[in-house]
């Protein structure tokens, strides 16, 4: 058996690429349009390993999405979650949990599914503004 991907419903391709790719580093590795089903289909994975891949799953007719949390998370190491945390924060991206401990922080996607950022190796020093940062929202 191989694990292949993760499918998340999103409602704007647009919004959803710009926050998985341009916020967080994936890239799209293939899309497919299915005029019959009225959907479309954008696989993405890290550079570092691109075979664990997130499927992003867009219904062309308008859905709400509501919930993300029942769903668990999508979990990615990090070489520098300190640099990543600032690059998501300075793209407008809420960090829900900050990496007060220099290992592990959690943000969301614009369809509110949870990201889990997990530091490469050892956790980083604490430092801050990260160590006395408060949790915004749910993570």
């Amino acid at each position: 058996m191989k694990y292949l991907h993760t499918m998340v419903r999103v409602s704007d391709i647009d919004e959803s690429l710009d926050f998985y790719c341009n916020k967080l580093g994936l890239r799209e590795l293939s899309r497919k349009d299915s005029e019959a089903g009225r959907f479309t289909l954008i696989f993405l994975g890290a550079r570092e390993n691109p075979e664990a891949q997130v499927e992003l799953t867009y219904n062309w007719d308008p859905e709400a999405y509501d919930g993300g949390r029942n769903f668990g998370h999508l979990a990615y190491e990090v070489d520098d979650i300190y640099a990543l945390c600032q690059h998501l924060l300075d793209h407008g991206v809420t960090i829900n949990r900050p990496p007060r401990d220099g290992r592990m922080a959690f943000v969301r996607s614009p369809d509110n599914i949870s990201i889990e950022l997990l530091q490469k190796g050892e956790a980083q020093p604490v430092r801050e503004p990260w160590a006395s940062m408060p949790n915004t929202g749910e993570w």
